[in-house]
């Protein structure tokens, strides 16, 4: 018998559907009368990688805090999986990752101290030797006894991407993740990027980036004032011709980087 879906006590994993499909439909967030996202829908297959392209001010953050489960949806079914994201949150965050130009890393401890604190909120076995492989993936490990005060920004959000991948999520979410980085930065997030792109875990960004935006993902879409007004295969375009769409779009004055 096929169980009910869910989510596994055991392994914290969703029963009876891929936990890493996202599926939204009709989503508003209010905050107070504002409306930042307005009715929106949305539906991401497991395994795949989306770019959400828009300019400041179109609600992308708030989306990405809704489905990460950091903030509560007004109206609207938002699920992972079968489950919706208010429903058991605690289990939902054991398969999410996030990365964005807040690194939620504590300035007064160092990197392993950092990577420790998480990783023991997670329960995580064989803590040590995962830190370890994680801040030479990233580049920290002669840093790492280093606080996180004494660290350039690249190096910060270079730690935060090890935070978001020390308890192996499904699901990755990165909320304009190149904000304030340095060249080396860039390319050591790309670099990851690539790695975590297999078809074994759902990716999606959101930026204004055009060419960053577009190298590494599945699909695109493109969202503005609250509402995803396009979603399509990246097979299916072209850079010039996602550009004209782009500013058909959200015109001329959206913020637009190429």
């Amino acid at each position: 018998m096929t169980p009910a879906p869910g989510i596994d006590e055991v392994s914290g994993r969703i029963r009876g559907t891929d936990p890493a499909e996202i599926e939204v439909k009709g989503l508003w967030k209010y905050f107070g009368h504002f409306p930042a996202l307005r009715g929106l829908d949305l539906r991401l297959g497991a395994g795949r990688f989306l770019t959400v392209f828009g300019p400041n001010g179109a609600g992308k953050t708030t989306l990405i805090r809704v489905l990460s489960t950091q903030l509560i949806p007004s109206e609207g079914c938002v699920r992972i999986g079968s489950v919706d994201v208010d429903t058991d949150t605690t289990a939902l965050r054991r398969r999410i990752g996030v990365i964005s130009h807040n690194t939620f890393l504590y300035s007064n401890l160092s990197a392993v101290e950092n990577l420790r604190f998480y990783g023991r909120m997670y329960g995580l076995e064989d803590l040590d030797t995962r830190i370890g492989d994680l801040l030479v993936q990233v580049g920290l490990k002669d840093r790492q006894e280093d606080l996180v005060a004494a660290y350039s920004r690249g190096m910060q959000q270079r730690l935060s991407i090890a935070r978001a991948l020390l308890h192996d999520p499904d699901i990755m979410f990165l909320d304009e993740p190149y904000t304030g980085l340095d060249q080396h930065a860039s390319r050591m997030l790309r670099e990851v990027l690539d790695t975590l792109h297999t078809g074994e875990r759902t990716l999606m960004l959101t930026t204004h980036n055009l060419q960053q935006g577009l190298e590494m993902c599945d699909e695109v879409a493109i969202q503005v004032d609250g509402r995803l007004v396009y979603q399509e295969e990246v097979s299916r375009i072209d850079q010039a011709e996602f550009r004209n769409t782009y500013f058909e779009c959200v015109g001329k004055g959206g913020g637009w980087v190429s």
